[in-house]
């Protein structure tokens, strides 16, 4: 059975399957990795369409994955950041969905989407937006877990956000994701 195959068992994809089917596909084109190679010291590309980054940790795949999809878990990497007090956002608890097709809200609601693909301890892909993102605009954020001698890595890649967010993303994803998670893990 496929990742978006239909949870009832017939072979008719959901409309949600076939709307995340081509958010995926749209999204894919700009996650190319020629366009990750040729991303700037940012992690942004020359054309800044995508953002590529590579964060290590000394905790395993499975350890990373979990703290990504578990919301208590992704609640203390919030908490980490400190980012909730620097934006005067409310503190709503992170809701993450374990199923393809389920939503996310993290960050207080401010940041929402929709689990495209879930693979345990490898793979996470998500239809994924920010609060001041104009109506229905969504992005493609993708999370490959691989190991390391010291642990694991992730191959981050961002694509599709509104052009003038890529600075501001690549900021965001190192402060509010990257670093409180490796203080979380270590």
């Amino acid at each position: 059975m496929s990742a978006l195959s239909n949870p009832a068992g017939s072979f008719a994809p959901a409309r949600r399957q076939l709307i995340i089917a081509g958010a995926l596909a749209l999204g894919s084109f700009g996650l190319r990795p020629s366009a990750a190679r040729a991303a700037g010291e940012d992690g942004i590309s020359h054309s800044a369409v995508s953002i590529h980054q590579q964060p290590s940790f000394t905790a395993s795949r499975q350890r990373v994955y979990a703290a990504l999809t578990d919301p208590q878990q992704f609640d203390q990497i919030v908490e980490l950041s400190g980012v909730m007090k620097a934006m005067h956002l409310q503190g709503q608890a992170s809701q993450i969905s374990q199923n393809v097709g389920g939503s996310f809200a993290l960050f207080g609601g401010y940041i929402t989407g929709l689990q495209v693909v879930l693979a345990p301890n490898e793979l996470i892909v998500q239809a994924w937006r920010a609060g001041s993102w104009p109506r229905g605009a969504y992005s493609i954020a993708r999370f490959q877990l691989v190991d390391t001698e010291a642990g694991s890595r992730i191959l981050f890649d961002h694509a599709g956000f509104p052009a003038n967010e890529a600075r501001s993303l690549a900021a965001g994803w190192k402060a509010h994701y990257w670093q409180p998670m490796q203080k979380l893990l270590s």
